[in-house]
């Protein structure tokens, strides 16, 4: 298209394109990737050979690769998250590589803004790269020197000899603020008690103020580690599709969190959630639709369940069915006892020959509404009578689904597009309405089971949360690997 024409050079220098280029690759550990994928220690010597013969044009296509490679994995990530069984069907356009280059060979544009077009759009990636860059900062300040761990843990009030290094810490960090100030001695009391409050906040920890083994742990966690968790989250923010035909509802597992988004990204909604057991029952990372909400339902008991739980359980008590509220069933749903189990259902039971199911009402396992989106996992939202269990900092509690502590809200939210159905409408519908009633939503809704352990708020403060499920790992021994990455 130009001609065999070199599109980074002439008479033996690089345009002007391509020096701004040249640097913009050699930093893109910023952005979260990793500079020496784009050549950047080489980049010297190909510019000292420039005015040797053929170098020029190795030169040219040396920066083109380079290039397409970088645009490549700002837009779809580095590794395609099928590798990982994660089911998110990105379904961004595909960027015309050549097309794109040749454009910015030719100059006359802003080089560093049309690079970010083709980056997600989303305020949080934006964040996270801001976190990111301020802690490449951070670590180049750090002494690295851990903090003091005492036999027991340090009460707001008590002496702790690492009082002067922890209040540097937290200043850094920003926790502590610039213009505090912390009174001299070893006596761990404010403003340091309410920093660590804000630093425990920040990581999922119980904010108590005190000094113990979790909370020093995650004090004493290197830096380098929070940068890697950096990157890592914003390879993923890089595997979403940067549309949606709705504002969607997002989960992220590590935070134990759920988003409803409105028009422009907006946050409207927010709650705790509780998610899959870590090791026996993760919650699946993947992106579905939501089609249609059920009325108190019924709790279809999974066969994994029914024959590890339910079965065991009658087979030491014939009443277990009546006393919890169950009822048996054949696998098309028709009613076959809610009393007393005898020997020959129980054998079919076991053979899973017919099925247990949990009658509609408060003690239902789903409580009393859930958010269907059609899925191979048979995963959903739903509410749950065990409300007390949202109090916990750590909420890997569920056989895989995904408990919600404000489904009225989220219920009123997700029907806002059918007339009529208000958050009095879903009250009632939950509490007093008819069994197992669906209404299928006006628009269907996006939904977004996500993976991210860093995640940075509005207010710019950055949140990290443990590996609960060893994600981060598998993902940073992949990246180990170089390129060629997982496509």
């Amino acid at each position: 298209a130009g001609d065999y024409a070199l599109a980074w050079s002439l008479n033996g220098q690089p345009t002007a394109q391509a020096g701004e280029l040249i640097g913009i690759l050699r930093e893109a550990d910023s952005k979260g990737l990793n500079a020496e994928d784009y050549d950047a220690s080489r980049w010297d010597g190909h510019l000292q050979r420039l005015d040797q013969p053929d170098t020029a044009a190795r030169f040219d296509a040396a920066l083109s690769v380079c290039l397409m490679r970088y645009v490549s994995d700002l837009h779809v990530g580095r590794i395609n998250p099928d590798h990982f069984k994660f089911k998110l069907a990105t379904r961004n356009s595909s960027v015309d590589l050549p097309q794109f280059l040749r454009q910015l060979a030719a100059g006359g544009s802003d080089l560093r803004a049309q690079l970010e077009l083709v980056e997600p759009p989303f305020p949080g990636y934006r964040r996270t790269q801001a976190a990111l860059r301020r802690y490449l900062e951070l670590a180049h300040q750090d002494s690295g020197a851990p903090l003091p761990v005492p036999a027991k843990a340090v009460d707001p009030g008590s002496p702790y000899a690492g009082v002067p290094s922890l209040a540097q810490l937290l200043r850094q960090l920003g926790d502590l603020p610039a213009d505090a100030t912390v009174p001299p001695g070893d006596l761990y009391q404010e403003p340091l008690v309410a920093a660590v409050q804000r630093f425990q906040e920040r990581h999922g920890l119980t904010a108590d103020g005190r000094l113990g083994a979790q909370t020093l742990r995650q004090l004493n966690t290197p830096l380098p580690v929070r940068i890697e968790q950096l990157r890592l989250t914003l390879e993923r923010w890089r595997w979403l599709p940067h549309e949606f035909p709705q504002p969607p509802v997002v989960v992220n597992i590590p935070e134990f969190r759920l988003r409803a988004f409105g028009a422009g990204g907006r946050e409207m909604l927010s709650m705790n959630v509780i998610v899959g057991k870590a090791l026996r029952h993760e919650t699946p990372v993947f992106a579905k639709d939501m089609r249609y909400v059920v009325f108190r339902p019924y709790w279809n008991v999974p066969p994994s369940i029914q024959r590890s739980e339910i079965v065991p359980a009658v087979q030491r008590d014939r009443s277990y069915i009546a006393r919890k509220n169950y009822e048996v069933t054949t696998h098309g749903g028709q009613f076959v006892t809610d009393g007393a189990i005898s020997d020959e259902l129980l054998e079919q039971l076991r053979a899973g020959k017919l099925a247990v199911r949990q009658k509609p009402g408060p003690t239902n396992a789903l409580g009393l509404v859930k958010l269907i989106f059609p899925n191979e996992f048979n995963v959903y939202l739903h509410s749950t009578p065990s409300q007390q269990l949202f109090a916990q900092t750590r909420r890997d509690f569920s056989h895989g689904c995904i408990r919600v502590e404000k489904p009225e809200e989220l219920a009123a939210w997700a029907l806002q597009g059918n007339p009529d159905w208000d958050l009095a409408k879903v009250r009632a519908a939950m509490q007093t309405g008819k069994d197992n009633v669906q209404v299928n939503l006006a628009k269907p809704i996006p939904v977004l089971i996500l993976y991210g352990t860093a995640v940075t708020y509005d207010d710019g403060s950055v949140h990290f949360y443990d590996d609960i499920y060893g994600h981060d790992a598998q993902l940073r021994k992949a990246l180990a690997k170089g390129y060629p990455y997982h496509r």
